[in-house]
């Protein structure tokens, strides 16, 4: 199949649904509630175990050193969650959402980070006062005496890196590429701990405490081996992705399009993402977030992709026939969010790629408002006038400077542009200032939370 040829068939829209899928559906926040309490039940029963080993706390000494027993084991409960959430658990992609468990990460992470400090510092305190020393000579002494604490000093050591390198401000100043490989310290830093928790943590020397944490980690090990690697092995193995082409969009905006065998068992719908490893030098050790700019067909999928980074800018320079390794996909971006039959698009910049294939497939009113710098930015101008034709879509340009538009998505600017604003759900994708400055706008004229949908693959 020609490159012309593919753009032709990713731009023919399957038959609009007004009333909706026709199934009933489950609230979108069934399974992140469910997953919340399965999290909150879990440190509860850590709480039990600290007070079921815990026979009295007396003293200076005795509530410092239960404060750091609790926090380790506390930190301890955490670290396996944050690997779980980061698994690529299908149910969770595709209920919960990538943006979503990410933000969970990234809290998770913190608290890690806190309890962890809380940790040293109380039990360090708590174990001096008992011995009458100076806490930092106990510190000394507990790291370089105590069974396996080099191992539980080193992962602190790592563990407390990456949480430095994961604050806001330091993403900012360093490439994915670096922040990914750096981020893969979080995986020995877990291993490591894991031995010094077990010999010395005391509510973790009994029976069935021991087996219980023992068959915790080792089930969140084998599910992370599981969907991280032998899945995409298997995937790679039976669908056997390549580039088939590479066409420019607009300024420094690239399609890639995939080839490969049985592309409609992973089931993969519009709104979702990929994470891709094309297996070309200085690409071929990173998987990179990338969006279905068009619904997936039974051999081929799409995607767009602006020149963000190394990897991003090196996508232009592919050859057709490349492999490319495939996770995926993930993403809770689709129709299934969607609770009304009318339902308004928003995109701004390379944003419009995954809105460009909910946009092709998703029943119901259509209303589409695409903001662009210029009529040079506009991507998928002539697939998304074809699809709004075809479809009796509205479609809006919002070209030109901020100045210009700057009273169009506000509260005001937005309900009078889409009528009837508040019975819509909206989806919406773009810079992450952007973003929130347009569900902020949305809250103020009267859009329900629920109603607004976004996924961010910001790392």
């Amino acid at each position: 199949m020609s490159t012309t040829a593919l753009r032709r068939e990713a731009a023919r829209p399957g038959p609009a649904r007004p009333g909706g899928s026709g199934r009933a559906k489950t609230s979108p926040e069934l399974v992140p509630r469910l997953a919340l309490v399965l999290l909150a039940f879990g440190a509860a029963m850590v709480l039990a175990a600290w007070w079921h080993s815990t026979s009295a706390v007396t003293g200076a000494a005795g509530w410092l050193t239960g404060a750091g027993r609790l926090t380790g084991l506390l930190a301890g409960y955490v670290a396996p969650v944050l690997l779980l959430l980061m698994a690529r658990i299908p149910v969770l992609e595709r209920r919960v959402g990538s943006d979503r468990s990410a933000r969970w990460h990234a809290f998770g992470g913190r608290y890690l980070v806190y309890l962890v400090t809380a940790h040293i510092l109380t039990i360090t305190w708590g174990y001096a006062l008992t011995d009458g020393r100076n806490p930092l000579a106990e510190g000394v002494d507990i790291v370089f005496h105590y069974p396996e604490m080099i191992k539980g000093a080193l992962a602190t050591i790592l563990m407390l890196g990456t949480g430095a390198v994961s604050a806001r401000a330091a993403r900012r100043r360093m490439s994915y590429e670096t922040w990914y490989y750096l981020h893969l310290a979080t995986y020995l830093a877990i291993a490591l701990s894991f031995s010094h928790q077990i010999v010395n943590g005391a509510e973790l020397s009994v029976q069935p405490e021991q087996t219980l944490w023992s068959a915790y980690y080792a089930l969140a090990a084998v599910i992370l081996g599981w969907y991280r690697l032998l899945v995409p092995y298997l995937r790679d193995r039976r669908h056997r992705l390549q580039v088939h082409s590479v066409a420019p969009e607009g300024p420094g905006v690239y399609s890639v399009v995939l080839r490969g065998e049985h592309l409609e068992e992973l089931k993969a719908r519009p709104g979702q993402f990929f994470r891709l490893q094309f297996q070309t030098r200085g690409l071929r050790w990173v998987a990179s977030p990338y969006s279905l700019s068009a619904a997936p067909l039974p051999n081929f999928l799409r995607f767009t992709v602006k020149n963000l980074g190394e990897h991003s800018a090196a996508v232009a320079g592919l050859r057709p026939g490349t492999k490319v390794r495939a996770e995926g996909p993930y993403g809770a971006f689709t129709e299934d969010k969607a609770r009304s039959a009318r339902v308004l698009l928003i995109a701004a910049g390379v944003g419009i790629t995954p809105i460009r294939a909910l946009f092709e497939t998703l029943p119901g009113q259509l209303t589409l408002l695409y903001r662009a710098g210029s009529d040079e930015e506009i991507l998928f101008r002539s697939e998304l006038e074809q699809i709004a034709n075809r479809r009796g879509a509205r479609l809006v340009y919002l070209v030109g400077s901020r100045r210009r538009h700057g009273g169009t998505l506000t509260a005001k600017g937005l309900s009078q542009l889409v009528p009837a604003l508040t019975e819509h759900d909206v989806y919406l994708c773009g810079p992450e200032p952007m973003r929130r400055s347009v569900i902020d706008a949305l809250r103020r004229a009267g859009v329900r939370g629920s109603r607004i949908h976004h996924e961010s693959f910001e790392f």
